[in-house]
């Protein structure tokens, strides 16, 4: 069985080089096959992209969060386009909005999203989308931004499974109803489900894992956040990402094995990771 983490931070800034070194001990004692190091400003880009270097399970995700942005200048987007055409460099993430902690104004917020989603346009790369209470601005300015049009679906071929289009962008962690869910994917969205799906009361999620087709699913830890349970409180780990996909295969009724084995396809498809 091989996992894929489709989203972690292995760049994160409070950890130590023994500490990133101990990470990497555990992903590769683990099922863990693929992880995906996705960045949250211009530091932690450049950390990604020095981990895709530097293990060969490892790809990276460059481009600023919505929290982050209000310290970006002009020479941002030249920057990031840098970075985002090195080796193993995947996609352009994880970008969006955040109004639930508001740590960038909403323009500051809104503007980058725009501006980092065209930098996506431009070098036909997938985007992994943060969206936290953005009360449908981070989808009204995805659409607004042509990333559901036929000139942006047409170069990725249609989901095998469904026949559904493919846009290429993520929503990451999804925390959303069922009902909105299958609207995105219909569109062409990829959902992530991470540890929360394990949490006793989060219905919600648990239907997401259990009426969305397989084919359109990723799983995630969004470490060192979000740890699943048994680990619940504690730091999260790649590793983890073995109790979501435990959960979604216990809703869906299908073997642990089946649903690594899809998620690892799908992540891999998302991310075009051929090996």
């Amino acid at each position: 069985m091989i996992l894929f983490d489709s989203h972690a931070h292995i760049n994160y800034e409070k950890y130590t080089e023994k500490d990133r070194d101990e990470l990497a001990q555990a992903i590769e004692a683990s099922e863990v096959g693929y992880v995906a190091d996705i960045a949250f400003d211009l530091q932690s880009a450049a950390l990604s992209v020095e981990h895709a270097a530097k293990y060969s399970w490892c790809y990276a995700v460059v481009g600023v969060h919505p929290h982050d942005v209000k310290d970006l200048d002009e020479d941002a987007i030249p920057l990031l386009k840098g970075l985002a055409k090195k080796p193993k460099v995947v996609a352009i993430g994880e970008i969006g909005l955040d109004y639930y902690r508001n740590l960038s104004p909403k323009e500051d917020q809104q503007r980058w999203f725009r501006r980092q989603i065209r930098l996506a346009l431009e070098l036909n790369m997938p985007i992994v989308i943060h969206d936290r209470e953005s009360k449908g601005d981070t989808i009204r300015i995805l659409k607004e931004e042509g990333v559901f049009e036929s000139a942006r679906t047409g170069r990725f071929s249609a989901n095998p499974d469904t026949g559904n289009p493919d846009a290429r962008v993520l929503l990451h962690c999804y925390s959303g109803s069922a009902e909105e869910a299958e609207k995105y994917v219909a569109m062409g969205a990829t959902l992530s489900i991470a540890g929360p799906v394990t949490y006793k009361n989060n219905r919600r999620t648990i239907e997401v894992a259990t009426r969305l087709p397989l084919a359109h699913l990723l799983i995630e830890t969004d470490a060192p956040w979000l740890s699943p349970e048994p680990f619940r409180g504690k730091p999260n780990s790649s590793p983890f990402v073995a109790f979501t996909a435990k959960k979604v295969a216990e809703v869906r009724g299908i073997s642990v094995e089946e649903v690594a084995a899809a998620t690892c396809e799908n992540a891999k498809r998302f991310y075009s990771i051929e090996n």
